[in-house]
């Protein structure tokens, strides 16, 4: 089952010069930055309500941060979407005929397991879902 929004994902070339940007604009503070090693990223997230604002900047050129950030200009990235349990949502959607980059859940930031929906079907946005790791 969906839940809610968990977060907006933002690429940028660099947390340093971007988190006081969004710290300005959003009138609150990151609480905390993160290295995901299988994704290759650093993370920054700021809450904003319920949901989240993460920020992303490559660790590796050849993440797929990095691929977005030399396809496109910094900004929106993916939708993530919190669910209850994960398993049975890649289970649901994969029989909705939904394309999965991830067919079993892994390690993401913020104490989350994740999976990502293909673009090409979801109408070329990029969805993660995330269930929250007890």
């Amino acid at each position: 089952m969906i839940k809610k929004i968990e977060h907006l994902g933002i690429a940028v070339k660099s947390i340093e010069a971007s988190l006081p940007i969004f710290e300005k604009l959003l009138g609150k503070k990151m609480y905390k930055t993160e290295i995901v090693h299988s994704e290759s990223v650093k993370t920054a997230f700021i809450e904003l309500g319920e949901s989240k604002i993460e920020l992303l900047e490559a660790t590796d050129p050849s993440s797929s941060i990095a691929k977005f950030l030399e396809k496109n200009r910094e900004g929106f990235h993916h939708l993530a979407i919190d669910v209850e349990n994960i398993e049975a949502e890649i289970t649901r959607l994969t029989q909705e005929g939904f394309t999965l980059i991830h067919q079993s859940p892994k390690a993401g930031a913020d104490n989350k397991k994740i999976a990502f929906l293909h673009p090409k079907s979801t109408n070329g946005m990029l969805i993660e879902l995330c269930e929250e790791l007890v």
